[in-house]
């Protein structure tokens, strides 16, 4: 593999322009001139308090300058991509706030040794010229089950480090105070990462590699190498791996979170990973400790201390009472720190109640009676008639479509049969038509379930206050406006719409009165069927044929067929009938 592809100006110029791309988009941050440091532009409104600044590589977007604001860090100082920042610039940003008039400076650093060795070398050199400074190394990796001479890695939890200490500051604790119950809150964390590959910087090749069934647990966030590999499973599967690894008595480094326990939950995108698979990945989690006994008081989902574009999470668990939750609520101004309920998250309910379904009318239901019988033996001509059809309209589907127009009808004739057998249909003309609908929607599927399921949703409507012949024209029209409007076709578009516009045109006539129901309706089915035909010379403008070029186009369209052989059943029920 060679070098992967990153959207940048430069390599040696990443971590200024990053870094400069926030400030210039947030009004609430500025740089310090001639160095790669962050810090809020409203520093001056912070005298008499403490001030706090973190830091470290880049490359962890949106930390650390997403964390910058009220209730939140004063500033941060940026190194290279994934390289400690330089002693100078800590120094420039310890000076900058204590000459703003802050009372002291906390900084918090991630446990690597570069980090710990630059803040460590700029607070000796502060603290020479009478500043105040406290320094808080933050480890909460959850990974090596041995604890190494250099102690745990600093990860994600650090954002919720930020967050508490953040929260005390605002509130005009000192300096002394903020660092003591930092360190305890640290104490009582632990993250634990998993990635599906690995991460480049600007510039070099993958930093490891991973076969195509291979996850690596346990990784940093800088593209090292996690404590094991492990095949690729289900998201269920490696979330119950990492709380499992992470919670484990036996592991120098776990986490005390047992049945009982209430605490935040952080689930980190590592940068690469899709909305969706941290959506899933997020309600694995929740699934998984809730089922442990675990209450989760507290849920943050989202990208917060990423490893370039490394496709992976991380996942951080901080024991949490009241007086610690109050801290995590507490308002910031801070860009990246999600806008989190104020709520437990264990014994929400998660779901309402699905709507309930329209009363039907009293009386309107009442079955049998001459008009309800007189509609099923339509109903059952039209299925005949569709069912007898089958072949041929699928052949017609074959030249300018998938094949399947008949047997589409099919599904639908066979599903009102079925409905018919159960018992009468409505006698209300509206009542039935909308039952129709939401069987066709059902049972027929397809764009022509759609269709259908929309014309005679809308046709219902002009019906149900009258049912004389004007309100049967308008019935057409507003079942012909509905499916051109959402199915975007128009007559001579070479679809089902031709036929029935055609005989929505003859249909007028009943507006008019005196006007003769088979007249009009004869005229109507004619109209239909050679409509039908026509669709043969017809360009297709819409639905699947009007992929194909035209030349291939000269059978006429089998949904255009189809709803004039439907017209034509239910004329010939109704003439026979002698209405």
């Amino acid at each position: 593999m060679g070098t992967s592809k990153k959207l940048v100006n430069s390599v040696a110029g990443c971590a200024d322009d990053a870094l400069a791309g926030l400030v210039a988009c947030d009004p609430n941050l500025q740089l310090l001139q001639g160095h790669r440091v962050a810090l809020r532009s409203d520093l001056d409104s912070l005298k008499g308090r403490v001030a706090l600044l973190s830091g470290g590589g880049s490359g962890h977007e949106p930390a650390h300058a997403g964390f910058i604001g009220k209730g939140m860090l004063t500033g941060v100082i940026a190194g290279a991509v994934f390289t400690s920042p330089a002693v100078g610039s800590i120094l420039a940003a310890i000076r900058a706030v204590a000459q703003a008039g802050t009372v002291g400076t906390l900084l918090i650093v991630k446990n690597y040794t570069g980090d710990r060795l630059n803040f460590g070398l700029a607070r000796e050199q502060a603290q020479a010229e009478g500043i105040p400074v406290e320094m808080v190394v933050i480890g909460d990796d959850s990974a090596f089950t041995v604890l190494k001479k250099a102690g745990r890695r600093g990860l994600c939890g650090t954002v919720l480090i930020h967050k508490v200490a953040g929260a005390l500051a605002e509130a005009g604790v000192g300096l002394e105070e903020i660092a003591k119950q930092v360190s305890m809150v640290a104490k009582a964390m632990g993250t634990l990462g998993v990635s599906l590959s690995s991460c480049s910087v600007p510039g070099s090749k993958p930093t490891f590699e991973l076969s195509a069934d291979e996850v690596e647990l346990g990784l940093g966030i800088h593209g090292e190498a996690g404590v094991r590999r492990i095949k690729m499973a289900t998201a269920d599967e490696i979330v119950r791996l990492m709380l499992d690894h992470m919670t484990n008595t036996s592991n120098a480094s776990h986490v005390p979170v047992q049945p009982g326990s209430s605490v935040v939950m952080m689930v980190n995108n590592l940068g690469g990973l899709s909305f969706l698979e941290l959506g899933i990945i997020a309600d694995a989690v929740v699934r998984s400790l809730e089922g442990r006994g675990v209450q989760i008081a507290r849920a943050l989902v989202g990208t917060f201390m990423s490893a370039l574009e490394m496709s992976g999470f991380s996942l951080t668990l901080l024991l949490a009472d009241e007086p610690l939750l109050k801290l995590i609520d507490a308002e910031t101004t801070a860009a990246a720190w999600p806008n989190v309920a104020k709520v437990s998250v264990t014994g929400r309910k998660r779901s309402r109640a699905a709507p309930s379904e329209p009363q039907e009318a009293p009386g309107s239901t009442t079955a049998g009676g001459l008009a309800s019988k007189r509609m099923a033996l339509v109903l059952e001509q039209v299925c005949a008639t569709l069912l007898g059809l089958e072949e041929h309209l699928n052949a017609l589907d074959r030249a300018a479509g998938d094949g399947d127009c008949g047997t589409t009808h099919s599904r639908a004739a066979r599903a009102i049969q079925g409905w018919l057998k159960e018992g009468p249909p409505p006698a209300s003309p509206a009542q039935l038509l909308s039952k129709l609908s939401v069987l066709l929607l059902e049972k027929m599927g397809g764009s022509s379930g759609a269709l259908y399921g929309l014309f005679l949703t809308a046709a219902a409507q002009p019906l149900r206050a009258k049912t004389d012949l004007p309100a049967w024209s308008a019935a057409m029209d507003a079942g012909l406006e509905a499916m051109q409007k959402y199915g975007k076709a128009a007559p001579g578009d070479r679809t089902m719409l031709d036929s029935l516009w055609a005989a929505g045109q003859e249909l007028q006539a009943w507006k008019s009165p005196g006007a003769d129901l088979f007249q009009v309706l004869t005229e109507a089915v004619k109209s239909a069927e050679a409509a039908a035909e026509a669709t043969k010379n017809m360009e297709a403008g819409a639905g699947r044929a009007s992929y194909i070029s035209s030349a291939r186009l000269d059978q006429p369209d089998p949904g255009a067929v189809a709803a004039a052989a439907i017209l034509r059943a239910i004329l010939e029920v109704l003439q026979n009938q002698g209405v």
